[in-house]
């Protein structure tokens, strides 16, 4: 197993800066999403990793080797991309043991990591098929088995899931993670899908404009998130952010324990309930809702703020009925002008 560093990382390409001086350690064998949205560096820190792209400054170590300057095929990595990158004119059996011929491993041993890595992956009764014969799963699977003959400690995956029916994404998820932890894998993660970071990694990287916003774990990231922008970029849907005036919601009466320069509330939606009207209650009133079977998500207006509210799905409230919400007081995350996370 191998851990990775990145120590000041910085990437740009005349006045365009990719990264910025980005410093990261991801534990061997853990299983780390760089996540983000577009054009945010994740792809670009990948590619640094890789050797395929050459950092403007910082370092890059591989199981405490300095590899900032090494080619890619060097670094004892392996990659699966986005496209699969299969030969349509080879078989199942050829594609995955490409790499191996190439670097001339003995035929004995060839064969026997790839008879290990088609029974790992149920490829076996298709080595013989074309690619252009398998389903968007099946190929996904060949690929990963290009990488796992390698058998290199570290893997490394630029959006891998992204051409899959989400049906088969979900299916995925949960047998790369399985695979991941059975081979003891260090596995760096490239997603714009926050689902895939919440349900498959140990270490979530949130990248906003070339720089960690935040790194943690996923129950850490969503319970408390460091930056407005993560909180709006985690959770389904997204946390409420409520602008705040003093020490009251925006257009409001409603007076919070706000701590003294605090300019945003954060709520998650599933954190507001429905009352009755009461003494502890906010009064609101429903503006729009849509509904999602077991749930239905309610937007209520406060003051000037909208606030979304996820309630059970036999709640029913017509445009502009009155609501009474009420939410508990460590549910309240607060943050400053700056989008910084108050404590």
């Amino acid at each position: 197993m191998s851990t990775i560093e990145l120590e000041a990382i910085a990437k740009s390409w005349g006045n365009t800066t990719a990264l910025r001086a980005m410093d990261l350690q991801i534990p061997a064998g853990s299983f780390c999403v760089l996540l983000g949205p577009s054009g945010c560096g994740k792809s670009t820190t990948l590619r640094i990793i890789a050797g395929l792209e050459s950092a403007s400054s910082g370092r890059v170590r591989i199981g405490g080797k300095d590899v900032t300057h090494l080619p890619p095929a060097e670094r004892g990595i392996a990659m699966v991309f986005q496209n699969y990158a299969l030969f349509p004119h080879l078989s199942v059996a050829e594609n995955i043991g490409f790499g191996l011929s190439v670097r001339k491993v003995p035929k004995a041993e060839a064969g026997r990591r790839l008879q290990e890595a088609a029974e790992l992956l149920g490829l076996t009764h298709l080595l013989d098929r074309k690619p252009g014969q398998l389903s968007g799963g099946q190929q996904q699977r060949v690929a990963l088995g290009r990488a796992l003959v390698a058998q290199a400690h570290v893997c490394l995956m630029d959006e891998p899931l992204s051409n899959l029916d989400a049906q088969l994404r979900q299916e995925m998820r949960v047998e790369l993670r399985e695979l991941q932890q059975r081979l003891g894998l260090t596995v760096v993660y490239v997603t714009h899908d926050q689902a895939e970071a919440m349900s498959m990694a140990d270490q979530v990287v949130l990248l906003h404009q070339g720089k960690v916003e935040q790194c943690a774990a996923p129950r850490a990231m969503y319970a408390q998130p460091a930056t407005t922008f993560a909180a709006k970029f985690i959770g389904t849907p997204a946390m409420n952010l409520l602008q705040l005036q003093g020490d009251t919601i925006a257009g409001s009466e409603i007076r919070l324990p706000a701590p003294a320069g605090a300019a945003w509330l954060g709520l998650r939606p599933e954190a507001v309930r429905w009352v009755d009207a009461g003494h502890d209650a906010v009064a609101a009133t429903v503006v729009g809702q849509e509904y999602l079977g077991a749930d239905v998500v309610l937007r209520c207006q406060i003051g000037s703020e909208q606030l979304t509210v996820r309630a059970p799905g036999q709640q029913q409230a017509g445009q502009g009925a009155a609501a009474s919400l009420a939410w508990l007081p460590q549910d309240m995350h607060f943050f400053d002008a700056q989008g910084c996370r108050m404590a």
